[in-house]
């Protein structure tokens, strides 16, 4: 989860920046999944996420310019996508609710071996606990484990301070738990 920007990475920007198109392919097809779930876990619509990823990509596309190197490539893109979202969100207030929706994102790793359910169940069950917990702290959650952001990463894409971010980690790890305990009573605790 180091802050450092991978050669692979330099590589396909200076590319893209050159305007060549199959480096443009390459990085989105690099960042398009996680881009993807991060998008439907803030605006819990899959169908809008995928209309604002194609946002992100155009953004992308046209500012690529002025990424500095100093910090990841996913991290200046997740920003992109949090921002997109939060913008869209504020447009259609009134159309989608963070609480309301649903959101396609699974956690996998908070779910590992669970002997009496299927990968499926288990990707169930976290979906429906994430959905429930708050949208600040589903964020952090998804930001650290799915996307492997630092703290000082997820710092720069959400402007939360870091003391928030571990507020957010903790409490969403607690509440994760609870509700998972909830949906599948003793079975949580050969999870954790």
């Amino acid at each position: 989860m180091g802050d450092k920007i991978q050669d692979s990475d330099i590589e396909l920007i200076t590319k893209v920046r050159n305007g060549d198109l199959n480096a443009f392919r390459s990085l989105v097809n690099l960042y398009k999944d996680k881009s993807l779930s991060l998008a439907v876990s803030i605006v819990k619509n899959e169908t809008v996420a995928e209309d604002i990823l194609q946002d992100v990509f155009m953004k992308m596309s046209r500012n690529i310019g002025t990424f500095k190197f100093k910090s990841k490539f996913s991290t200046w893109l997740y920003k992109i996508v949090v921002n997109t979202c939060y913008t869209e969100l504020k447009k259609k207030k009134n159309n989608i609710s963070l609480e309301e929706n649903e959101g396609a994102i699974y956690y996998v790793s908070v779910m590992e071996e669970v002997p009496s359910l299927k990968l499926e169940d288990q990707q169930l069950y976290i979906h429906k606990a994430m959905k429930r917990l708050k949208a600040d702290e589903a964020l952090v959650l998804r930001l650290f484990y799915l996307c492997e952001m630092s703290l000082k990463e997820i710092e720069i894409i959400t402007k939360f301070s870091t003391s928030k971010i571990r507020v957010d980690l903790h409490r969403g790890r607690k509440n994760l738990h609870l509700i998972l305990k909830q949906l599948l009573g003793d079975e949580i605790d050969n999870l954790l």
